[in-house]
């Protein structure tokens, strides 16, 4: 089997920043608008995005990949006409072989991937000031608007950028620079899932020679293509959706020839800030009479945390004995529909590192299973995740504390 190369897929956060940037649409007469960015101190947004994705090696199809995105952003300040956004970017994945049974697809469950912070500043227009330690966003400068009213058939064009993460794989350490020069039209109304909406496409080519960088492997020549169309709801005065259509080939340093083909929409979703404090109350309340359980408020979300779950020795198979605890829990999730779920397993300091990340991973798994057959989620709403011993509660040259730290974690998340 191809080793796959990771955060390298242009799916990843792909035009994303697309959505949450271009804010609001400003009519000025009948029959011409003016699109600019508006920006309000203490204004929150979130985006939620699936990518479709199919992976060629060597012109090969290898494998295929869907992912979820999630961004929330917040504006911090106002300088001038730019804003000061702080940003979290988060994605979680599932890959399959080609030959994989549709069934298999649809039950397994997304792995989460890397976690992005970042802040940075963008004008009315849509010019961003990012620092050069950040990754994210991957679109940059897309969309940027023209200074005069448009009508529909009106073109523009402006420059943009594509930075990506070629540390994993590549070890190329500072962020992979890509430039662009976006097309755009205004299109004027256009349908997305039964309702008009105002729209613009975005599109561009790429074709680039790059100098040689330090790293392991590098890219020798890097072809792409991207045409999306983005959705506006002029009574809210914010972007509704987009959608779009990419290719990207990447050939490298080591001879072998990457391409991906895929499809991506996005919508910015409408759900309520969690108070998190009184949940977590009523949570820890409601699992007062279960041993070894606790309930935490995280940057995430809630965390509701399992201490010493037990599985049969070295293995991820639940004991019969917590399936009622899991049944209560599931309960509880069933409150709150609308989140999404984040599961992930801890053990205590033994063994390998390699095989306590694998047995974390496997019982985070074990125990979104039973939460996936008792219907509590489906599968898209569930991530997991194997932290190995990397985040100890307890001390580990104490039973004791290895007891505590061999845990699972099911977080309500709040992005």
């Amino acid at each position: 089997m191809v080793n796959k190369i990771r955060l390298i897929k242009p799916g990843n956060f792909r035009g994303l920043i697309l959505l949450f940037m271009a804010l609001i649409l400003n009519s000025h007469s009948i029959g011409a608008i003016e699109l600019f960015y508006k920006y309000q101190v203490g204004d929150r947004y979130r985006i939620i995005s699936t990518v479709l994705q199919d992976i060629y090696v060597d012109r090969r199809l290898s494998y295929k990949a869907e992912i979820i995105n999630r961004i929330s952003m917040e504006i911090t300040g106002i300088t001038g006409d730019r804003a000061r956004f702080n940003a979290t970017f988060q994605s979680a994945e599932k890959t399959h072989a080609v030959g994989v049974s549709s069934r298999d697809v649809q039950a397994a469950l997304f792995l989460w991937s890397r976690d992005y912070k970042s802040e940075f500043d963008q004008d009315r227009f849509g010019k961003m000031f990012v620092s050069d330690q950040y990754y994210k966003p991957m679109v940059r400068n897309v969309p940027v608007f023209p200074d005069r009213n448009l009508n529909p058939g009106d073109t523009w064009s402006a420059d943009g950028l594509e930075v990506h993460d070629f540390r994993d794989n590549f070890g190329i350490e500072l962020p992979y620079l890509i430039p662009f020069t976006a097309n755009y039209t205004f299109l004027g109304e256009r349908t997305w899932k039964g309702t008009s909406y105002t729209a613009f496409s975005v599109s561009y080519r790429i074709f680039l020679e790059p100098s040689r960088v330090p790293g392991k492997v590098y890219p020798r020549r890097i072809l792409g293509a991207s045409d999306q169309i983005i959705y506006w709801d002029l009574d809210r005065g914010q972007a509704t959706a987009y959608e779009e259509h990419y290719r990207t080939i990447i050939d490298l340093s080591n001879g072998q020839t990457w391409e991906y083909r895929g499809r991506a929409e996005a919508e910015v979703i409408e759900a309520p800030p969690l108070n998190k404090e009184e949940i977590a109350k009523e949570i820890a309340e409601g699992l007062s009479d279960i041993p070894d359980t606790s309930v935490r408020v995280s940057e995430e979300g809630i965390v509701i945390s399992l201490e010493d779950i037990q599985f049969a020795p070295d293995s991820a198979v639940l004991r019969p004995g917590e399936r009622p605890k899991l049944d209560r829990i599931g309960e509880i999730l069933a409150r709150y529909p609308e989140r999404d779920i984040l599961v992930g397993g801890h053990t205590a300091l033994a063994g390998t590192a390699g095989g306590r990340l694998q047995l974390s991973l496997e019982r985070a798994q074990a125990v979104a299973d039973y939460l996936l057959n008792n219907k509590v989620r489906t599968a898209d709403r569930v991530v997991i995740r194997g932290y190995g011993a990397e985040l100890p509660v307890a001390d580990n040259r104490t039973e004791e504390g290895m007891r505590k730290n061999r845990r699972v974690e099911i977080t309500i998340l709040e992005n």
